[in-house]
């Protein structure tokens, strides 16, 4: 894909927000860390502190823009929100049981969720983001951008960046894990 031939780019998910631990999908609800969330942000920053970032770019929702502030606030990396780093928007789902959702999600590959939008539509977003992460890469000298997000976030980048089928990205089961890093090709 034309934005892994200049871009190495860590993932990693926004901390623990209070719908997360409520059992509720967010989608574009803007929501604050929990108190464990905060503990987990600044432990990604303990974790990624020998990384040498060019940038962390971070959805604009509050639970994505915390995690950033908390993990890398006082280190001299930029950080920069974008809005199509967000969550796929679930419309009237939106702050519904994850488990709703996750039971739907394959028919909203294509087709928006009601009064929202579709996979397809937030990989689109998060494209747009990345084309323009990509004309700065000359100014990252080579160096890492981490992007911090959400479930959506991930599914495009693994889609745009790794050539992987979106359909079969939304369907795996979901596995919290300490960052994906994807690598120029």
């Amino acid at each position: 894909m034309r934005f892994g031939r200049h871009l190495s780019v860590i993932f990693e998910t926004h901390a623990t927000s209070l719908d997360n631990e409520a059992g509720l999908a967010s989608g574009w609800f803007d929501i604050d860390l929990s108190a464990v969330g905060e503990d987990q942000a600044r432990k990604l920053g303990e974790r990624r502190r020998a990384d040498e970032l060019a940038a962390v770019y971070c959805s604009d929702l509050r639970r994505a823009w915390r995690t950033a502030e908390l993990a890398f606030g006082g280190r001299r990396v930029p950080i920069a929100r974008d809005s199509r780093l967000r969550e796929c928007d679930y419309g009237a789902l939106t702050r519904r049981p994850a488990t709703e959702i996750e039971a739907v999600r394959g028919d909203h590959l294509m087709t928006p969720f009601p009064g929202g939008e579709s996979y397809q539509q937030s990989v689109q977003r998060v494209a747009g983001c990345l084309e323009e992460i990509a004309e700065l890469a000359a100014l990252h000298n080579g160096r890492t951008v981490l992007i911090i997000g959400h479930r959506a976030t991930l599914y495009a980048l693994q889609h745009l960046l790794d050539d992987e089928p979106l359909e079969r990205v939304i369907a795996v089961p979901w596995r919290w894990q300490p960052g994906w890093q994807f690598l120029p090709k």
